[in-house]
């Protein structure tokens, strides 16, 4: 089975272009490209977290309750159309059985501006049966980049209890920040230097891995 082929959040230019670039002198154009892309996914696995563009990413989670003040007395509060009806629906079918929030779990712990989701879908599979798509308008707000919130529309039928398919797309799409493509250069490093005879190597892998560690640091889910 072939393994999978993410972009590297450093590139071969960037790999070959310092004082590491003499680890890879002899690779081919792929062989860099798939050390780069094992130095990517070990560094999301250290983290815990998908890092460079990702596709299709399906998840699921409970509808689980909301707050109260959600819910409470609207009735004085000044809305258009739309929102009067989602509130009337809402308090017809019982609010504070209705849920309005979800999260989904890849987000941008630093840098939220150089990241971004799209192709997001909510599909609502009901604890007593049947689904339901959610529409663009359903969605009030989200998936936002710090929290991986997800806002739905007050008034969706989302019953406690139901389960919420997401999938959606993402990443450090609009660019890959700079501490993240060091991480990478000396997690590739570390990974070459291990294929290679580290005894005869200028470079030392347990420094080159500690490195890597230290850079990815900030990005390691808690």
């Amino acid at each position: 089975m072939a393994a999978d082929s993410p972009v590297p959040l450093c590139s071969p230019a960037q790999f070959q272009e310092g004082a590491l670039g003499d680890l890879v002198r002899d690779y081919t154009d792929q062989a860099l490209y798939d050390l780069l892309a094992e130095g990517t996914r070990r560094c999301e696995d250290v983290t815990q977290r998908r890092l460079t563009a990702f596709t299709g990413l399906t998840e699921y989670s409970r509808a689980e309750g909301i707050d109260p003040d959600e819910y409470t007395d609207s009735a004085n509060l000044p809305m258009d159309v739309r929102s009067t009806l989602s509130a009337s629906y809402a308090q017809a079918l019982g609010a504070s059985s209705l849920v309005r929030h979800a999260w989904v779990s890849e987000f941008a712990p630093r840098y939220q501006d150089m990241w971004q989701y799209t192709d997001v879908s909510v599909t609502i599979v009901r604890s007593y049966g049947g689904t339901e798509q959610l529409s663009n308008a359903q969605i009030l707000s989200g998936p936002e980049p710090d929290t991986g919130h997800v806002w739905f529309q007050l008034g969706q039928f989302i019953p406690v209890g139901s389960r919420t398919m997401i999938t959606y797309s993402g990443g450090y799409t609009v660019a890959t920040p700079a501490s993240l493509v060091r991480a990478c250069k000396f997690m590739s490093a570390y990974l070459a230097v291990r294929e290679l005879n580290p005894d005869a190597n200028d470079h030392d892998p347990d420094q080159l891995h500690n490195d890597a560690l230290m850079w990815l640091e900030p990005w390691m889910r808690g």
